[in-house]
């Protein structure tokens, strides 16, 4: 974002919008385009790519998608400032589903620097948990003006648009459906989103998962794809390849904090950690993962501060897998969030250490043949001549003295070190994916 330059005569204005999409379908992001295309239409300048902000995950009053838009004015006079601003709150008023009980829209306009205590705002709020009314303070402080429809709840994130600091940053194109075909299926050509991933794949990513299209929402909103990368030509290069048999009403690209990893806190110790916040924590693994009901793997990490129950829900798919081969006495470090219940969802694991794990293998009999169990408490017995041992080895009859300390073996471990992330299909939308390093 670029500093107000003070001493021009032009006005700077920020704008930031949240919490107008809806059960029902209607999105933030697409609220936004539309309002980008009536300024302009309207002979006003919007400077710059809008950005979207990814706010915290684990909120408990989340939208959706939980992100909030920002864009940049450039305006000539006083008087474009208010026309301009009295257009924008109708359309939101217009645009935005206001039957719907978990909308509740707001708007804040900004002229000045962007402070750090607005980028420490902001931050907060992707990392932590921020009150409305913390918002509504900062605002009257750096002078900023807000309007709230209905509870007004969206003024939290969209300070935090306009503030959030990108020292690392992807972009996203979003093509938006006729409003005739909202709510049908869409009609995207899955090989040419191949084609695309094959063109443009790691400029682009989380394009495909394990073969199906992973661009594509499955909600009732106006979106009809969105492709994620790390520049503006790489992602209109890749829209350029998908085919539709659709309508595309339009398409805009957005400059995001989406998989930068910003939500994550690296904190020293388990006991620092609070529910709905997220986190990398170090750990060891206390106890043998665990298949619950549904098909989650959970387990227990700790340190010498206390521990925390962690949990790799079904949806991750083959990542269970991965955690499931952790045993006890593993140091891994992990990358999630705290829900509800106080469990860490892993997004990301990174093994730090793998502890040896070993079998136990049958003594073997003097004739060199391994013997088997010839029973539970009754030692064992060799299946080529016969020879018995007790559990104590005592003498007599045909039971032959020998070494009856079981063999230990060191198993090769199924996973490796290093780190392993869940599948796109299951990445948060700031989770930071493998492949962007």
């Amino acid at each position: 974002m670029n500093d107000v330059d003070m001493n021009s005569d032009l006005y700077n204005i920020y704008v930031g919008m949240d919490d107008t999409d809806s059960a029902s379908g209607m999105c933030t992001t697409y609220i936004c385009s539309v309002i980008m295309d009536r300024l302009k239409a309207c002979g006003f300048r919007v400077d710059g790519p809008p950005r979207l902000i990814r706010l915290n995950p684990f909120a408990p009053h989340k939208t959706r998608g939980n992100g909030a838009v920002s864009f940049k004015m450039v305006l000539k006079s006083k008087e474009d400032v208010e026309t301009a601003k009295n257009l924008i709150l109708k359309m939101v008023n217009e645009l935005a589903v206001m039957e719907d009980p978990k909308t509740n829209p707001g708007v804040v306009f900004y002229e000045g620097e962007v402070t750090p205590e607005l980028q420490d705002y902001a931050l907060r709020t992707i990392r932590t948990i921020v009150t409305q009314e913390e918002a509504e303070k900062l605002a009257e402080k750096v002078g900023a003006e807000i309007f709230k429809f209905k509870k007004g709840r969206g003024i939290i994130g969209s300070l935090a648009a306009i503030g959030c600091p990108l020292t690392d940053a992807t972009y996203e194109l979003l093509a938006y459906r006729d409003p005739s075909n909202y709510g049908e299926k869409r009609r995207v050509d899955p090989e040419s989103v191949l084609e695309m991933n094959q063109e443009t794949y790691p400029d682009t990513f989380d394009n495909i998962d394990d073969g199906y299209m992973a661009i594509t929402p499955h909600t009732p909103c106006p979106v009809l794809y969105g492709i994620r990368g790390e520049t503006k030509e790489a992602v209109k290069k890749a829209h350029e390849i998908v085919k539709v048999s659709e309508p595309i009403e339009s398409f805009r690209v957005f400059l995001t904090n989406q998989h930068t990893d910003l939500h994550l806190q690296k904190i020293d110790a388990i006991s620092q950690m609070n529910q709905f916040q997220c986190y990398i924590v170090r750990g060891t693994v206390k106890n043998q993962p665990v298949v619950i009901e549904g098909g989650h793997v959970i387990f227990t990490l700790d340190d010498e501060s206390g521990e925390v129950e962690c949990a790799a829900y079904e949806p991750t798919k083959e990542f269970r897998d991965v955690v499931r081969d952790l045993a006890p006495g593993d140091q891994v470090e992990v990358y999630g969030g705290i829900g509800n219940k106080g469990t860490l969802n892993v997004e990301k694991i990174k093994i730090m250490a793998l502890e040896p794990q070993y079998e136990y293998l049958n003594p073997i009999c003097e004739c060199g043949k391994r013997m088997k169990s010839a029973g539970k408490g009754k030692g064992y017995k060799c299946p080529q001549c016969g020879s018995k041992i007790r559990e104590d080895s005592k003498k007599g009859g045909e039971v032959k003295e020998v070494n009856n300390v079981k063999e230990r073996r060191e198993i090769e471990r199924r996973i490796k070190t290093g780190f392993y992330e869940v599948p796109p299909s299951a990445r948060r939308h700031l989770s930071k994916p493998l492949v962007r390093g």
